[in-house]
């Protein structure tokens, strides 16, 4: 597939683009293992801790938006390259805070950087491949996910435990640096290629919006993603640290065990999700619904064990199931977000999604369980979870029942 002429360059694409996004997640959870050390020694409150992770999402969300209208007017390696460079720096600043304002100044930077990168690669790795293979190509690209969640929570906890939060923040941001110049190697194939209308202008914000709003299928789909990425943002800020305040598990331990979870059923999941979504497309409709519904449905079961089991070793095997089934949507929900939309609208369409995610998704879900924590305490609040997952999972369930089969996937 990646040896046609019609694809040249897209190996090359795929590999680079892909192992950004791995270091864009190792960089987003290093503070999510590492969290009570730094609130120790910042003197900050379960709130607060919690608070730079949503000035992330907020300018990262802001900033998705822009790099969305600026795609469409440079050249997207360019912009792909000066984003990741933009967040490497600014995780590596993290180890120089002295403060809360400090601390979240610089965690809101990495959200800059992160918006050019999350915004345009979806997009440009869709030019390079027609509707089919789409599903199979960003199942590539988003294991990246799971596996650089994974390296943040090892690499964090053992960086932490070993020689400081200041330590994990600074290293994990150094790599990115290097990687941003690989990107300007990359051929952009043009937008809309495989699309049909790739002489078509892409249309303004005001005008965007409207198309987006109105088109049925996307706006379920995000509604859905909106809710499960409320939960895995819940999960992934707090779970390490409601095993070491619950759980009795050292700092080292719960990042190994939280990462290690990830990072295999995360694989495990997106492998199986992208494999899955193509080999069901014969016996059923909206095959890539179907299975994002019902694997979610399966991930609330495990998340809510997980956090109720009161052994730990059971629980990191209800995490392993949680995570496992959490991860089977991410090629098939993105390869359906690229393809319902035309490829002019596809840059503007990633950036709203991105937008909506993270504004009512994990953007304010950390932040939420951290003050209800301050209340209710910890394991309560982290309930949140599980009904999100699955809210997302029966959002998505119905866009498989009601909206017709798609013709071009």
């Amino acid at each position: 597939m990646l040896a046609n002429p019609a694809t040249r360059g897209a190996s090359y694409a795929i590999i680079v683009l892909t192992i950004m996004n791995l270091l864009n997640y190792l960089d987003r959870y290093v503070p999510s293992v590492v969290k009570d050390l730094f609130k120790h020694d910042l003197h900050l409150t379960d709130f607060q801790t919690s608070l730079p992770i949503t000035g992330f999402v907020i300018v990262y969300m802001i900033s998705s938006i822009i790099f969305g209208a600026m795609a469409d007017r440079f050249p997207r390696k360019y912009l792909i390259a000066a984003g990741v460079v933009i967040w490497s720096i600014a995780t590596a600043l993290a180890a120089f805070a002295t403060g809360f304002w400090t601390f979240m100044l610089a965690r809101a930077l990495v959200g800059v950087g992160e918006a050019a990168y999350a915004t345009i690669a979806p997009a440009l790795l869709s030019d390079f491949f027609p509707p089919e293979k789409r599903n199979k190509i960003l199942t590539i690209f988003y294991v990246a996910i799971p596996v650089g969640s994974a390296m943040g929570f090892i690499l964090g906890g053992m960086l932490g435990q070993t020689y400081g939060w200041r330590a994990a923040f600074l290293i994990c941001g150094i790599p990115g640096i290097l990687m941003a110049l690989l990107a300007l190697w990359i051929k952009d194939p043009g937008r809309g290629r495989y699309d049909n209308d790739a002489a078509v202008t892409p249309p303004k914000w005001a005008e965007a919006l409207g198309l987006l709003l109105r088109n049925r299928e996307y706006m379920l789909i995000v509604a859905g993603y909106t809710a499960v990425t409320f939960a895995a943002g819940a999960l992934a800020d707090w779970f390490p640290t409601f095993l070491q305040r619950h759980r009795g598990m050292s700092i080292e331990a719960s990042g190994h065990y939280v990462g290690m979870s990830a990072v295999v059923g995360g694989l495990l999941g997106t492998v199986a999700g992208g494999f899955l979504a193509d080999y069901l497309k014969k016996y059923t409709r909206q095959s890539y619904m179907a299975l994002s519904g019902w694997s979610m449905l399966l991930a609330t079961i495990f998340g809510f064990f997980a956090l109720t089991l009161h052994d730990p070793m059971a629980a990191i095997v209800m995490l392993f199931g949680a995570q496992f089934f959490l991860w089977f949507y991410n090629g098939p929900v993105n390869a359906t977000l690229a393809n319902c939309v035309p490829s002019s609208l596809r840059v503007r369409a990633f950036a709203f999604t991105i937008l909506s995610i993270h504004l009512l998704g994990d953007a304010i879900s950390p932040t939420i369980v951290g003050l209800a924590s301050d209340f209710i305490g910890l394991q309560m609040a982290l309930q949140l979870v599980p009904i999100a997952m699955g809210i997302g999972a029966l959002i998505w369930l119905y866009t498989w029942r009601k909206l017709p089969e798609r013709m071009d996937v």
